[in-house]
């Protein structure tokens, strides 16, 4: 989970000089090598393509306006008793030969990385924002997924197979929320708010939270920028429900099949819960000792500033997520993912995450009851360490672009006075904490004080550090 999203319009060039500089020191690996991108085109220009053609069903994607890299496509249909979801998944190793160098290139690589000003993809462009992407009104080879549910939303039926795809639309989640609103949206999109409410119920009821964390947009203001916050839509979290159906599904699958990779997570630890239980208190958000954690969350509107600090807090207990690699029938422990409340992988964006390829081929295998591919079972002992080394750069780069912008965006405000709320106070040292500020929306380091801070309380707090070169910033209590 990152530690915030950040996006940019305008220009903003010394931010993005400041940024170009950021990925030069964390050694961003930018360029494709030559024979990488040579593998690329004779990748684009050759692929591996299914018997099954299921271009019949109108498929429609939804991702931000810009995004060309589209790794998955829905068609959303009623049955009797329930519903039916079919959903295309980019078929990456339909492009990637194993051992060659997109394969290789893409295990240094691992993920996608997501600056403010630009993102690092994890497969050359002529792949993943054009051969490979379910791009609308282009012919794809994809991982079809076709999952029942009844009329309460819970699946019935799971099938997987390879099958050609074309998408109809590209949809993004303002448009898909105004069409949903307003009544104009078409029977298949018109359900995603039917079956995305449903698959929020059944989340709720077997204890898991999806965490709306809201995106930090860093806008031109006054000759100037500023950061201010987007609010996800419900399109957004319906959305992402078709994903988790999926990825739970696919756990499912490999568990039953006995071999596997999961996406983990551990109950998270008391000493987490109750320093988040001071920041709740710290904002002001009622969390009575008798409400579990994800009936809060699921309470808070992340449009409301409060909220969304708090949001950005939350995030803290799912760092502790991991890979788990199982074979051979032998089930991990543990095998739920805390947040999910229920076994999960990650599967549905393989054009941006590597290890996704990988549970594709697993759940292809296990609904054939074929053999895995030796390729991928040659390689699964390595992926949880070359997917926690490839999360790891990509928290580093979440948090040095945070950090970077914040100092950028007060440089030249240094000792000026701001109003404040203590969200955390260090037990060891009550005169140190962190503050979050309004606006703008910054969270940092205050400290220089004697007396203790008051923690949940507001202060008034003078800018002491504002340093783009080191991407530091700190208070002191005015």
């Amino acid at each position: 989970m990152p530690r915030r999203h950040l996006s940019m319009t305008g220009a903003a060039a010394p931010l993005r000089t400041a940024l170009r500089a950021l990925r030069t020191t964390l050694d961003v690996p930018e360029d494709f090598p030559p024979d990488v991108l040579a593998d690329a085109e004779r990748a684009a220009a050759t692929p591996r393509l299914p018997v099954r053609d299921a271009t019949d069903l109108p498929f429609f994607t939804i991702d931000p306006p810009t995004s060309m890299d589209l790794d998955q496509a829905m068609h959303l249909a009623r049955r009797d008793g329930g519903y039916r979801v079919h959903y295309a998944i980019a078929d990456v190793a339909a492009y990637v030969t194993p051992g060659g160098p997109l394969d290789t290139e893409a295990h240094r690589r691992v993920n996608t990385l997501y600056f403010p000003d630009e993102r690092v993809p994890l497969h050359p462009p002529v792949l993943s924002e054009d051969a490979a992407s379910l791009l609308p009104g282009r012919v794809r080879p994809a991982v079809l997924w076709t999952i029942d549910l009844d009329a309460e939303g819970a699946a019935t039926a799971t099938h997987v197979e390879r099958a050609l795809v074309r998408s109809r639309a590209k949809l993004d989640y303002d448009g898909v929320q105004r069409r949903i609103d307003d009544g104009t949206a078409e029977p298949p999109l018109a359900l995603l708010a039917d079956i995305g409410r449903l698959r929020e119920e059944q989340e709720a009821a077997r204890g898991g939270i999806s965490l709306n964390v809201p995106e930090q947009e860093v806008v031109q203001r006054d000759g100037g920028y500023g950061l201010e916050y987007r609010a996800p839509l419900p399109a957004d979290g319906w959305n992402a429900q078709i994903s988790l159906l999926t990825g739970i599904a696919a756990a499912h699958l490999m568990l039953a099949y006995g071999t596997g990779i999961l996406r983990t997570l551990p109950t998270a630890p008391d000493g987490a819960v109750a320093r988040l239980r001071r920041t709740a208190g710290a904002l002001g958000i009622d969390w009575p000792h008798h409400v579990p954690y994800a009936r809060v969350v699921r309470s808070l509107d992340p449009r409301e500033p409060r909220h969304a600090a708090f949001l950005q807090e939350c995030t803290t207990l799912l760092r502790g997520a991991g890979y788990t690699v199982f074979t051979g029938g032998r089930l991990p422990d543990p095998v739920v993912h805390a947040a999910v409340a229920d076994a999960y992988t990650h599967c549905t964006a393989p054009l941006r995450r590597l290890a996704d390829r990988y549970a594709s081929e697993l759940c292809l295998a296990a609904v054939a009851g074929a053999d895995a591919p030796g390729w991928v079972l040659a390689a699964l002992d390595a992926l949880p360490k070359e997917m926690a080394e490839g999360n790891r750069r990509a928290n580093t780069a979440e948090r040095e672009c945070v950090d970077l912008v914040e100092a950028a965006l007060l440089k030249d405000r240094v000792g000026e006075v701001f109003e404040a709320t203590v969200v955390d106070v260090e037990e060891d040292a009550p005169a140190v904490g962190t503050v979050h500020l309004g606006d703008p929306a910054v969270v940092a380091r205050v400290k220089g004080g004697t007396a203790p801070l008051p923690l949940g309380g507001r202060l008034r707090v003078r800018l002491t550090r504002a340093d783009p070169g080191t991407a530091k910033v700190e208070f002191a209590p005015a």
